[in-house]
């Protein structure tokens, strides 16, 4: 069973050795994996749904939270554990949205959000009822408008959101005026530092200029921050916190009105292992904050290097000023970005072991590929420019890949809502996204084809081909 474990896995993009530029991050650091499965481990069995039972999850929350308190809160605040960036954003939106109905009987509960926000607002939207209200953000640096989002404030907004700093293009928004309108208003404002919020105090602390984002900032009321991030636990941890208690019972759920046991859960989560919380813990105990700010400043080279080999490559342009530790480019030809080519060096990049997360156009911004640098990636950053050059020489001798106008004029003029099984399909095997066939080796013609499609659509069409890959 374990032989055929491993070999599936071979299948994956690799997770260790710093040539995945997305979703994984890895220290570097010998030892610290074998130490994080050792503490899961020895807590897997562990119910974390009942500390009265076992009361040593609340001893190991508790340090965690007060540990991530230390460098992100504010005298007073207080904090919970949970599984991931999208479990945080969630409890603090239901957080937004009770608080205000509670003290201001707000029943038609809206969020104001930069476009550049974690997709994670949306879904929680989605799932408590409360409505997006989407502010453009500046074309050129990437940053949310203040300005903007102060003026899209009304009596229904229970939450304000900005981004330290926002996944797509690593730029952070201007928090300390946010925070402040927000405030001005009476408005809770949620600042998302789930990818941030762990390397930004550090590379602070390693002597590099960066702006005031936690809940020292006033107008501040809660924030998230993943560990399993720049935190280098495994998958997954983070932790939401909250100005005071009393803001953070909003959080929680109680329920005495069934036969069973008294039920009150902190998150969503009920039933849940230990393993998590132990693995976290060890993780924050073993590298410490001398070993954060080392690491970061070794991300914050990397991104140095980085920047500097992609600004002197003709055609790249690096959107924003990244705030060390994402970057996002893009390639212009005649004066406006390029998709076709661009895609065609993430396939390129993909054949040489490099993966580079490719990202659609959206509402004026362009499309690009984004880096999350580790710093695993930082002995890489030299041999991933020279194949960078020459894959993108590679991608150029490409036949551009385009979308047949008709096709774009037909698919604008669907309906998603209405499509049934078979012309989901048809699309889909069309789009190359043919279940049957298996995954495509080449995903430029694919996501050319998704760039120009209706973004309801899109949703759709990715929904059913994730849905037909889930299948018995």
């Amino acid at each position: 069973m374990l032989a055929e474990l491993r070999a599936l896995r071979g299948h994956d993009a690799p997770t260790r050795g710093g040539r995945t530029f997305a979703y994984v991050y890895d220290a570097g650091l010998d030892g610290l994996d074998e130490l994080t499965a050792a503490a899961y481990s020895a807590y897997a069995t562990v119910n974390g749904l009942d500390m009265t039972v076992f009361p040593s999850v609340a001893r190991l929350e508790n340090d965690i939270v007060a540990a991530v308190a230390a460098v992100l809160g504010a005298p007073g605040c207080q904090g919970t554990f949970t599984s991931g960036g999208t479990e945080s954003i969630l409890l603090a939106v239901k957080t937004a949205r009770d608080h205000a109905r509670a003290t201001r009987g707000v029943t038609q509960p809206r969020m104001v959000l930069p476009s550049t926000a974690h997709a994670a607002f949306h879904k929680a939207a989605a799932y408590l009822g409360v409505q997006p209200v989407v502010v453009p953000v500046d074309p050129v640096t990437f940053r949310a408008d203040a300005g903007a989002v102060a003026a899209a404030i009304d009596e229904h907004t229970v939450l304000v959101v900005a981004s330290a700093p926002s996944y797509a293009h690593g730029v952070p928004d201007p928090v300390t005026e946010i925070a402040a309108a927000a405030a001005e208003r009476g408005v809770l404002c949620h600042v998302d530092a789930c990818i941030g919020g762990w390397i930004l105090p550090f590379l602070r602390r390693a002597g590099r200029e960066v702006p005031p984002f936690d809940l020292s900032v006033p107008g501040v009321t809660s924030l998230s921050v993943d560990l399993h991030k720049y935190g280098y636990a495994d998958k997954g941890a983070s932790v939401v916190l909250y100005r005071d208690a009393e803001l953070r019972r909003h959080q929680y759920f109680a329920h005495a009105g069934w036969p069973g046991y008294p039920v009150v859960n902190p998150t969503v989560q009920g039933t849940k292992s230990g393993g998590l919380l132990a693995q976290a813990w060890a993780a924050l105990q073993h590298v410490g904050e001398d070993g954060y700010t080392a690491l970061a400043a070794r991300v914050a080279d990397a991104s140095d290097r980085l920047l500097a080999g992609l600004r002197a490559t003709p055609g790249v342009r690096v959107l924003g000023d990244p705030a060390a530790a994402l970057v996002a480019f893009t390639l212009d030809t005649d004066g406006g970005p390029d998709l076709s080519l661009l895609l065609h060096l993430a396939d390129e990049m993909r054949e040489r072991g490099w993966y580079l997360q490719p990202q659609l156009s959206f509402d004026g911004l362009p499309p690009n590929l984004h880096l999350t640098l580790t710093p695993a990636t930082a002995d890489r950053v030299e041999a991933l420019l020279a194949d960078l050059a020459d894959a993108l020489k590679a991608a150029r001798a490409l036949a551009p890949v385009a979308v047949d106008p008709a096709l774009a004029e037909l698919a604008a003029g669907l309906d998603p809502d209405t499509l049934g099984p078979e012309d989901v399909a048809g699309v889909l095997a069309f789009a190359g996204l043919d279940p049957n066939a298996g995954l495509p080796t080449r995903t430029a013609p694919v996501l050319v084809l998704l760039d120009a499609l209706p973004g309801p659509l899109k949703e759709r069409l990715l929904a059913e081909f994730v849905g037909s890959i889930f299948r018995i």
